[in-house]
């Protein structure tokens, strides 16, 4: 799985040599930023239903018409679905903030992601809607502090970004 770290690694051993000072210097803000990633992923962890829901719901709420006959959200079943979908990323970005790099995202998340919603007429929009409006919605201190919020919304920005 990709991190700060492990890519660091791989790179220096793909050109026979030892990590430089800015290899080193990147590897060392990651571990610095780790309480706030933990942070981050113990509070969406702990949260993750009612950050789910609210994010589902304001998707669903910007398109309403996916609720209509042929859409994407026609059906309870088809809505479950959806929900499903933006708790699998919800946890990934949970994973990412955990492992400290995109590799969780990268490998199981985005990876073709564009292409399935494309085939299946799935609004890959949507989604991104409810990942925007879950970073828009984060407030420190109330949901988590400044630091942990920052690595939080750069994770949803990655993700927003990768199926935009």
């Amino acid at each position: 799985m990709k991190s700060v770290i492990t890519t660091t690694i791989s790179a220096a051993d793909a050109a026979g040599r030892y990590p430089s000072t800015s290899d080193l210097q990147s590897v060392q803000g990651n571990i610095q930023r780790a309480a706030a990633r933990l942070e981050a992923a113990e509070k969406l962890g702990g949260n993750h239903e009612a950050v789910v829901k609210e994010a589902g719901d304001a998707c669903f709420a910007k398109y309403g018409y996916l609720k209509n006959a042929g859409e994407a959200g026609d059906s309870q079943e088809k809505i479950n679905k959806c929900y499903r979908d933006i708790d699998h990323y919800m946890r990934l970005i949970n994973y990412t903030l955990v492992v400290g790099g995109t590799g969780p995202l990268d490998e199981w998340g985005i990876a073709g992601a564009r292409e399935v919603y494309r085939s299946l007429n799935l609004p890959s929009a949507a989604y991104i809607a409810s990942f925007t409006f879950t970073r828009d919605r984060l407030c420190s201190p109330r949901d988590m502090s400044a630091q942990a919020g920052v690595e939080f919304s750069s994770a949803l920005d990655y993700l927003i970004n990768s199926l935009s």
